[in-house]
Order: structure tokens, then sequence, then C-alpha cells
């Protein structure tokens, strides 16, 4: 018989590609990790995972348990969904693991929705990025993941995930006061193809939208800073360290008087956020109200 309990540590590992990872997101020593593996392998009879120096792959056969893998942990949800309702499931915590913009932009106005439409609902709310909360949700340590679409994402038909769209903006283009192009009315990415650029970090999902835009216009940019606050890349800004593409809504509330912001020409680059909870779970009379007020926040924001 098959531990449900070792098949989300296979599905761990295959998410996170190293056993340590995979231990330090599920709360276990990478020993404990390991011995669940080999326990898994002798109730299979198939070897699951194959380790180098570059970390663990799953073999063939561990490939198609884990598809069988994502459809009971699907179920095992959906089952504690109506266990849920089934016991009125009108009180309990539900974290939530959103960046910084997104909590800005729906999350708090879902609390505070959610405060006269189910008060029996805590919500704990935690500061990830995009790309890091789907994993976070994977691994159970949240329970909603608010999250941005990048280069390698989950796609909508994931059998590990639900996701609710949410919304999509614009990016800006952000120079400085004295740019050569400060005067025009809208500016091509292809334009700003010879500027020193100010970026996020490799990793963030915005820096995706940027590269792939850029990449889009034919060229590849010269990211010369690096900050994922983009407080910091307005500021930079400022000071003629560069140009810059900020996502429309990091813009709202912040001084801008020392740069000057510009709609993007043609097809602007977009960033797309959406909800995300595990598979199965997106029924649970905890989840249902707060992926609902998560849509009717995004739906206010015009």
């Amino acid at each position: 018989m098959i531990e449900a309990r070792r098949l989300h540590i296979l599905r761990a590992v295959a998410d996170h590609r190293t056993v340590t990872a995979a231990a330090a997101a599920l709360y276990l020593t990478p020993s404990a990790v390991s011995q669940q593996l080999a326990a898994l392998e002798q109730e299979t009879g198939h070897r699951l995972v194959e380790r180098s120096a570059r970390g663990v792959r799953l073999t063939a056969a561990g490939d198609i348990l884990l598809t069988h893998a994502n459809a009971v942990l699907a179920q095992l949800e959906r089952a504690e969904s109506e266990l849920a309702a089934y016991g009125s499931g009108e009180a309990g915590t539900v974290t939530v693991a959103a960046f910084a913009t997104g909590i800005g932009l729906v999350v708090a106005p879902a609390l505070t929705a959610l405060a006269r439409t189910a008060p029996g609902i805590r919500i704990h709310v935690q500061d990830a990025e995009g790309d890091a909360s789907l994993l976070m949700v994977l691994d159970r340590q949240v329970d909603v993941a608010v999250a941005v679409e990048y280069r390698g994402a989950p796609g909508a038909d994931d059998p590990r995930l639900t996701r609710v769209p949410l919304y999509a903006e614009p990016f800006d283009a952000v120079l400085p006061p004295g740019h050569r192009l400060a005067e025009a009315a809208r500016v091509a990415v292809a334009d700003l193809a010879q500027d020193p650029w100010i970026g996020p970090y490799p990793g963030n999902p915005c820096h995706d939208v940027v590269v792939l835009a850029c990449e889009y216009a034919g060229f590849q940019p010269r990211l010369e800073h690096s900050s994922d606050d983009f407080r910091a890349v307005v500021a930079l800004a400022s000071a003629a360290a560069g140009v810059a593409l900020v996502p429309r809504s990091a813009l709202r509330d912040m001084d801008l008087t020392g740069v000057v912001v510009r709609s993007v020409d043609d097809v602007a680059p977009t960033r797309r956020v959406f909800a995300a909870v595990r598979r199965g779970a997106e029924d649970h009379p905890l989840f249902r109200p707060v992926l609902a007020a998560l849509r009717e926040a995004a739906a206010s924001q015009g």
C-alpha cells in the first residue's frame, strides 16, 4: 500500500530538484526525506529517483507515479474540502502568500470585505515573490498564492494547482527627466535598446516580463542596476542611472517628481496576476470565499 505522505514527498523532490531543498520546504531532515523515498521505492518495486552532483531527477517510473500522485493528492484535497463543508467550515484560518503590490491591490481589500461577509475566517498574509508563492502552496506552507505569470510558471492545466485569473496590468516606461524621449507622448521599447537599464533580479517574474519585452523588440537589455524594490528602481532612474519598465500599479502613490513616466507604444509588456490553490481545494469552504473576495477586489480595480 502506497502512503499518501510519501507521494507528497515525491512531488516536493520533483518540484525542488534536490533532497535538501525538498526537506527544508517540508520541515523534514534530508535523511528523513531519503528514507521516505527509499520506502516508497520498496513499496512500488521501482527505482523512482536518480541522484547526481547536480541534484535529483525522477526516473521514468518516478514520472509515472508522479502523475498518479498529483491525481491522488488532488482527490485528498477534495475529500478535506467536503468534510470541512460537512462540518460547516465557517470559521478557520487561511494563509495567503502574495507579492507586495498584490497585497496592496487585492489582498488588503479582500481582507476588508471578508471581515464583513465571512467574519469567522482569519487571514494570515505572507509577503512572497510571485514565483515563490506557488511552491509554498504546493508544499502546504500556505493555502492560497497570489502569483504572477512568468517563464516556466505552472500552466492553467497543471494537475497540481487550480488557478483563478485576477487582473492584468501594463508596464510603463520610467525615464530620467533629461532623457532624449522625455517629451514623447509614448515610448517604444525598441528605442531604449542603447540605454542602461534598471530592473528586478533574475528569478523575479517581473524580470522575465522586462527581458521578454526587450527580446521582442530585438535586443537584450543592458541591466546595470538591479533591485526588486520598485521604489529603488524609480530612485535610480531619477538619478539618471538608466531606464526601466515598471508595473503601473507599483507606481501608484509613489513620488514620481524626479522621473518621467510614459506609456509603452505598440504592445505593452503586461503582468498577469492570478490566485492559486492546490487542485481539489478550490471548493474548500474556507478557501472559496477568499478566492471570491480576491476576484471581487481585482474587478473593483477596473
